[in-house]
C-alpha cells in the first residue's frame, strides 16, 4: 500500500467515471494479492494488517465482481439525477441501446470506462470527418470497440498514412473501416509483411490500395497460415493468384480444405478438367465464394433440366451467380414458352424487368425477317 498509485490530475476535479478507472484495476490487483484479507489491508492502512483478524468481504462489493459483470451492471447504473453516466448517454445519442452497450460490456468491459472527452468524442467526430454516416458509428464500434482505446495522433493517423504509402486513396478511408473497423488497430509490420506478399504473388504496386479497400479484412490473415497455403492450391490448378487477388481477394478468406477444395471437386465429379474450371474461375472470381449447398448444388441441379450443353457452364460460369428463383426460373420459362433457344450468357445476363422481353423481341425481328426474305427469294 506504501505504493498507492498517484491519479492524474488536469487541473479540474476528476469524475467519479474517471477514478473509478483508475482505483478498480488497482483494487482488483490488490484482491488478488490478499483475497480476504483486502479489506482488513485497506482499514488498517498504512500499517500492516493483523493476520489474526479476518474480515469477510461481502459478496455484493464491486471489487469482486467479474470485470464484465460490472461493466455490464454499470450500463445499467443511474447517477443521483437518474441518469445513465455521460459517456453511456452520448453513445445512445448516437443510435445505440442498453441491450447493444450491455453486449459490448460483456465482450470488451474497458469500453464503458472510455472517457467521454477524451476518447470518445475524438474518434466519434474523427470517423464522422472521414465521411462515415452517424448512423455507422454503432455499427462500427458495436464491431471494434477497441477502436476507443487507440490514440488518433499516435496510432490511427499515422497508421492511415502508412497505408496510403501503398496506394490506398484517403478519399476511400469511410469504405475501408466500415468494412473492417479493426484495420488501423494492425501493426506496420502486418501491413508491410501482407504487402510483401502480395508483390510476391505478381500483384502490381499501383493494384495494392484498390485491394486494400476492396478487402480490408485481408489484413488480418496470417500470410504463412493462411493466404501462402491458399495461394499455392491455386497455383497447383493453374489459376493466376495476382488476377484473382485483384478481382476477389475475399476467396483467400476461405478455408482450402473447407470451401476452395470442395468447390473443386464438385466440378471435377461432374466432368469438367482442371483446365476448364481455372477457365470459369478467371472468366468469374467469386465462384468459389459460393456455397455448395444453398447455390452450385441447386443451380446444376436445375441446369440440368435446361437441355444446354455443359460447355455453356465453362463459357458463362456466371450463371451461378445468377438467383434461380428470380431470375434463371422465369427466364428460362418464358423462353420456353416462345419456343426459343439461346446460350446461357444470352437468356441470363441481362439485367432488369424487360431485358428478356427485349431478347424475344429481337430473335423474333431476326426470324420475321428471315421468314420474310425466304418468301422473297420463293417468289422470284
Amino acid at each position: 500500500m506504501a505504493n498507492f498509485i498517484m491519479l492524474p490530475t488536469v487541473g479540474r476535479e476528476l469524475t467519479t467515471m474517471e477514478i473509478r478507472n483508475v482505483l478498480i484495476p488497482y483494487l482488483e490487483v490488490l484482491h488478488e494479492e490478499n483475497g480476504e484479507h483486502l479489506v482488513d489491508l485497506l482499514e488498517s492502512f498504512p500499517n500492516s494488517p493483523s493476520r489474526e483478524k479476518t474480515v469477510p468481504i461481502p459478496s455484493s462489493s464491486n471489487f469482486l465482481l467479474d470485470k464484465k459483470e460490472r461493466a455490464v451492471a454499470l450500463v445499467c447504473q443511474q447517477g443521483a439525477d437518474g441518469l445513465l453516466p455521460a459517456n453511456l448517454s452520448y453513445l445512445m445519442d448516437l443510435g445505440f441501446d442498453l441491450e447493444q452497450l450491455k453486449a459490448i460490456a460483456g465482450r470488451f468491459p474497458s469500453f464503458v470506462y472510455y472517457s467521454l472527452d477524451h476518447k470518445i468524442k475524438p474518434l466519434v467526430e474523427f470517423l464522422l470527418g472521414l465521411g462515415l454516416e452517424k448512423s455507422d458509428i454503432p455499427v462500427i464500434l458495436n464491431k471494434k470497440p477497441q477502436l476507443c482505446g487507440f490514440s488518433l495522433s499516435q496510432n490511427l493517423k499515422p497508421m492511415m498514412t502508412y497505408v496510403e504509402s501503398f496506394g490506398v486513396d484517403k478519399d476511400n478511408w469511410a469504405k475501408v473501416i466500415y468494412r473492417f473497423p479493426g484495420f488501423l488497430t494492425y501493426s506496420r509490420q502486418k501491413v508491410k509483411a501482407l504487402v510483401d506478399f502480395l508483390l510476391e504473388m505478381g500483384v502490381s504496386e499501383n493494384k495494392i490500395g484498390k485491394i486494400l479497400t476492396r478487402c480490408p479484412q485481408m489484413i488480418s490473415y496470417s500470410v504463412d497460415d493462411k493466404l501462402r497455403p491458399t495461394a499455392k492450391y491455386l497455383v497447383s490448378l493453374g489459376i493466376d493468384v495476382a488476377s484473382l487477388m485483384r478481382r476477389c481477394p475475399q476467396t483467400f478468406g476461405l478455408s482450402v480444405d473447407g470451401s476452395i477444395k470442395p468447390v473443386t471437386e464438385f466440378f471435377l465429379e461432374r466432368g469438367y478438367s482442371v483446365d476448364e474450371i481455372s477457365t470459369m474461375v478467371l472468366r468469374y472470381a467469386p465462384l468459389y465464394t459460393f456455397s455448395l449447398s444453398s447455390n452450385l448444388v441447386p443451380k446444376w441441379n436445375y441446369f440440368l433440366t435446361m437441355d444446354y450443353p455443359r460447355s455453356e457452364i465453362v463459357k458463362f460460369p456466371h450463371y451461378f451467380g445468377y438467383s434461380l428463383c428470380k431470375r434463371i426460373k422465369p427466364r428460362y420459362s418464358r423462353m420456353k414458352e416462345c419456343n426459343l433457344d439461346g446460350n446461357v450468357c444470352e437468356n441470363f445476363s441481362k439485367s432488369g424487368p424487360s431485358a428478356l422481353e427485349g431478347i424475344l423481341k429481337r430473335i423474333a425481328d431476326w426470324i420475321s425477317k428471315s421468314v420474310s426474305a425466304v418468301s422473297r427469294a420463293q417468289l422470284e
